[in-house]
């Protein structure tokens, strides 16, 4: 006897797709996004950016290598929910510790599959993102749409992702002392600094600059993070007090901010850039690389020309802005993910390029 759909996504437009519940059994309003990557399924769902969203994968196996310790992006997984096309409860990896459905549940993170993902992808990428719940079966269509309209647009996103008290990252025989300002900071980006020689002093979002310069930092990060920089507009005035105090990196949702800061407008993109796949190509070399990303807003190219900024970066696809510079104030951001990601031909990742700044500010101090 056939498996009987127990769970099913509810669009805003009365869109509805049937399929099987794993994870939290739990009823809830995201926005729904899809994401292109192939594996990271344990990276993106504790992926702090990812908070307030529902997550369609369109690669079709999910679930297959299970969880692992050491890989989440954060202690507490606050992704909104999880699509996938099939899923798989019996991981074959030996570094694997739970299963994703465990994990998704102990998180309270829904997730739902065995539908066509291939047609919510195309209706994302045509129509744009909308706003989904995930529910019950047989919850009535009219009722869901109520329960839709009826659920407000979450505006505080990142006061949930941010820490809430200082903590340290620290590495053995240190050379620079950097501020990261927590608006829903990767771990893993914290790890790639430790390795290059920093300490890192993770503060919360709300930090002010004042207080962050009295720290005396040898550079100052902005993380990337969930919603939209509206939502926390005066992290740019922030950003607009340490611009030329020290070196200044931002990333993500700090990139936006970093071009707030500056004058330049941010704008809601259609479905945005999702996926660890993008070809991002940089101006002044010529170089493209393939990043990872997870944006659903970003900087107007247009708007940039009246700043003080330069774009150093830009995706190939479809010619948004990856990367931001001021040189004569040592700051810069990218949109994507940085990595530790030294290349051939000495072309080198922006944290190396943090990193190179911070040295160059205490050499000439």
């Amino acid at each position: 006897m056939a498996k009987q759909m127990n769970r099913k996504i509810v669009l805003e437009d009365g869109s509805e797709y049937y399929g099987y519940g794993f994870g939290a059994n739990l009823d809830r309003v995201c926005e729904l996004v899809f994401n292109t990557s192939m594996c990271g399924y344990q990276e993106l769902i504790s992926d702090p950016a990812y908070t307030g969203q529902m997550v369609l994968m369109t690669y079709p196996l999910i679930g297959n290598y299970g969880i692992t310790d050491e890989d989440y992006e954060s202690k507490n997984p606050t992704c909104g929910g999880l699509i996938v096309r099939e899923y798989n409860d019996s991981p074959s990896n030996f570094r694997y510790t739970k299963t994703l459905a465990e994990t998704m549940e102990e998180s309270d993170i829904p997730g739902i599959a065995g539908f066509d993902t291939r047609e919510l992808t195309r209706r994302i990428r045509d129509k744009g993102v909308c706003r989904a719940l995930i529910t019950s079966a047989d919850t009535p269509k009219e009722a869901a749409l109520a329960i839709i309209a009826g659920t407000p647009r979450d505006a505080a996103l990142v006061s949930k992702v941010s820490c809430r008290k200082v903590w340290y990252a620290r590495t053995a025989n240190h050379k620079y002392n950097v501020v990261a300002l927590d608006c829903g900071i990767r771990l893993s980006l914290v790890q790639a600094l430790n390795k290059l020689g920093c300490n890192v002093t993770v503060v919360p979002y709300n930090t002010s600059a004042q207080t962050i310069l009295k720290m005396k930092p040898d550079g100052v990060l902005v993380s990337g993070g969930p919603g939209a920089p509206d939502d926390v507009a005066f992290i740019a005035d922030t950003i607009k007090e340490i611009a030329g105090k020290a070196p200044l990196f931002a990333t993500g949702l700090g990139h936006q901010l970093l071009g707030m800061a500056y004058g330049a407008k941010v704008y809601k993109m259609k479905f945005g850039h999702h996926g660890g796949n993008h070809p991002v190509k940089t101006l002044e070399t010529g170089n493209i690389e393939t990043v990872s990303q997870t944006h659903t807003y970003a900087v107007c190219a247009e708007s940039v020309e009246a700043t003080r900024l330069t774009v150093t970066q830009v995706d190939i696809i479809d010619g948004v802005v990856a990367g931001l510079a001021c040189k004569e104030d040592k700051a810069f951001s990218t949109q994507y993910h940085p990595q530790l990601s030294i290349g051939p031909n000495g072309r080198i990742g922006a944290i190396e390029q943090f990193i190179a700044l911070m040295k160059e500010e205490k050499e000439n101090a």
